[in-house]
């Protein structure tokens, strides 16, 4: 009885389980977006500035840092008030891993 139980709880669940799908790339080796890769963006000017880093708002004081994720394309940008300001740079793949500095695009 506790068999059939336990193979019922794992037929259950799996049935939740999302199913991975493969595709041949081997004809394109170019990787256009990376979901979980991310660079890191410090602050080494003299002042606490605010930005957005293309999917949210933050604040960094002097000498601190954010893990920005990596999605090609998207812009970093001066913030003030809860609002997007001028253009700092945009997210290239070769930032990924990487510590930026924000003094680099003043």
């Amino acid at each position: 009885m506790k068999t059939i139980f336990l193979l019922a709880a794992f037929v259950i669940f799996s049935a939740f389980m999302p199913i991975q799908q493969t595709t041949n790339t081997s004809n394109n080796n170019e990787v256009s977006e990376v979901d979980f890769a991310s660079f890191s963006l410090i602050n080494d000017t003299k002042e606490k500035v605010s930005i957005h880093t293309g999917s949210g708002f933050v604040s960094l004081n002097k000498d601190s840092k954010t893990s920005i994720t990596c999605k090609f394309g998207k812009e970093v940008r001066w913030a003030e008030s809860g609002s997007k300001k001028a253009v700092i740079f945009e997210i290239t793949n070769e930032m990924c891993s990487k510590t930026i500095k924000l003094s680099k695009y003043l």
